[in-house]
């Protein structure tokens, strides 16, 4: 039996380009995607990696699972959160994932204007995601 831990992952626009080689990512290295979002439901490969993740297609419902998740205090928590979504939204996906007590992994760049980058190392440090 391994002691490697298992984590679980969050992903958000799931229906984007870049959404399936992330999910790859996390079922070869043998972690979990427990939650996903995407504004459409057309979203068919996420069964084809992880058929019992839960699916939203409203980020309030979204952020609500993630913090319920958190609330819960057993190890069900979400370890980190994909942002797969376009690039305009990437700031505040960013403050969901750190206010929700996950570590946020975004590719891309992390907010449009540079002064919108003090603001989530405000929130880096407030959560120490």
């Amino acid at each position: 039996m391994s002691d490697k831990k298992i984590y679980n992952f969050g992903l958000i626009g799931a229906a984007g380009y870049i959404a399936p080689r992330h999910m790859r990512a996390i079922k070869e290295t043998e972690n979990n995607l427990v939650a996903a979002l995407d504004l459409f439901d057309s979203v068919g490969i996420i069964d084809s990696f992880f058929p019992e993740a839960d699916f939203f297609t409203e980020p309030e419902r979204f952020d609500r699972h993630v913090d319920k998740r958190r609330r819960r205090n057993n190890g069900q928590h979400i370890d980190y959160i994909y942002i797969c979504s376009p690039n305009y939204l990437h700031d505040a996906h960013i403050r969901l994932s750190l206010r929700n007590g996950a570590n946020a992994i975004c590719e891309k760049q992390l907010v449009l204007n540079p002064w919108n980058i003090d603001a989530l190392e405000e929130i880096e440090k407030e959560t120490g995601n």
